[in-house]
């Protein structure tokens, strides 16, 4: 079932493909437009009774702070970059305390 709260609507799609056009169909009907200028926005809230919209949510809000953790981490990895080549250890040697080659290492200095 696909509900279209602004015209208050229902009407039906078999595939999720579908949603969007039948949609835009239901709008042009009630509201006696030409459905190339209906553009509507599909959310899902859930299917087969399985709460996606949640988990979708958890998922993003996840990837956010991963991204976040991330850049955190990058960032730290490359001040410990500088400092350790600022106190005369070799790019080599720093790479090999880091885990990355000693091109990477000139890399985060040069940053």
């Amino acid at each position: 079932m696909v509900h279209v709260p602004e015209i208050d609507g229902l009407t039906q799609a078999r595939r999720l493909a579908d949603v969007e056009q039948m949609a835009r169909e239901l709008i042009a009907v009630t509201r006696d437009v030409p459905v190339e200028d209906v553009a509507v926005n599909v959310s899902i809230d859930a299917v087969a009774g399985i709460k996606v919209r949640d988990v979708l949510e958890d998922v993003a809000a996840e990837r956010a702070e991963a991204k976040r953790l991330d850049a955190d981490a990058s960032a730290k990895t490359a001040a410990l970059a500088r400092k350790l080549v600022g106190k005369g250890i070799a790019q080599r040697d720093v790479g090999k305390i880091l885990g990355v080659s000693h091109q990477r290492v000139n890399q985060l200095v040069q940053q």
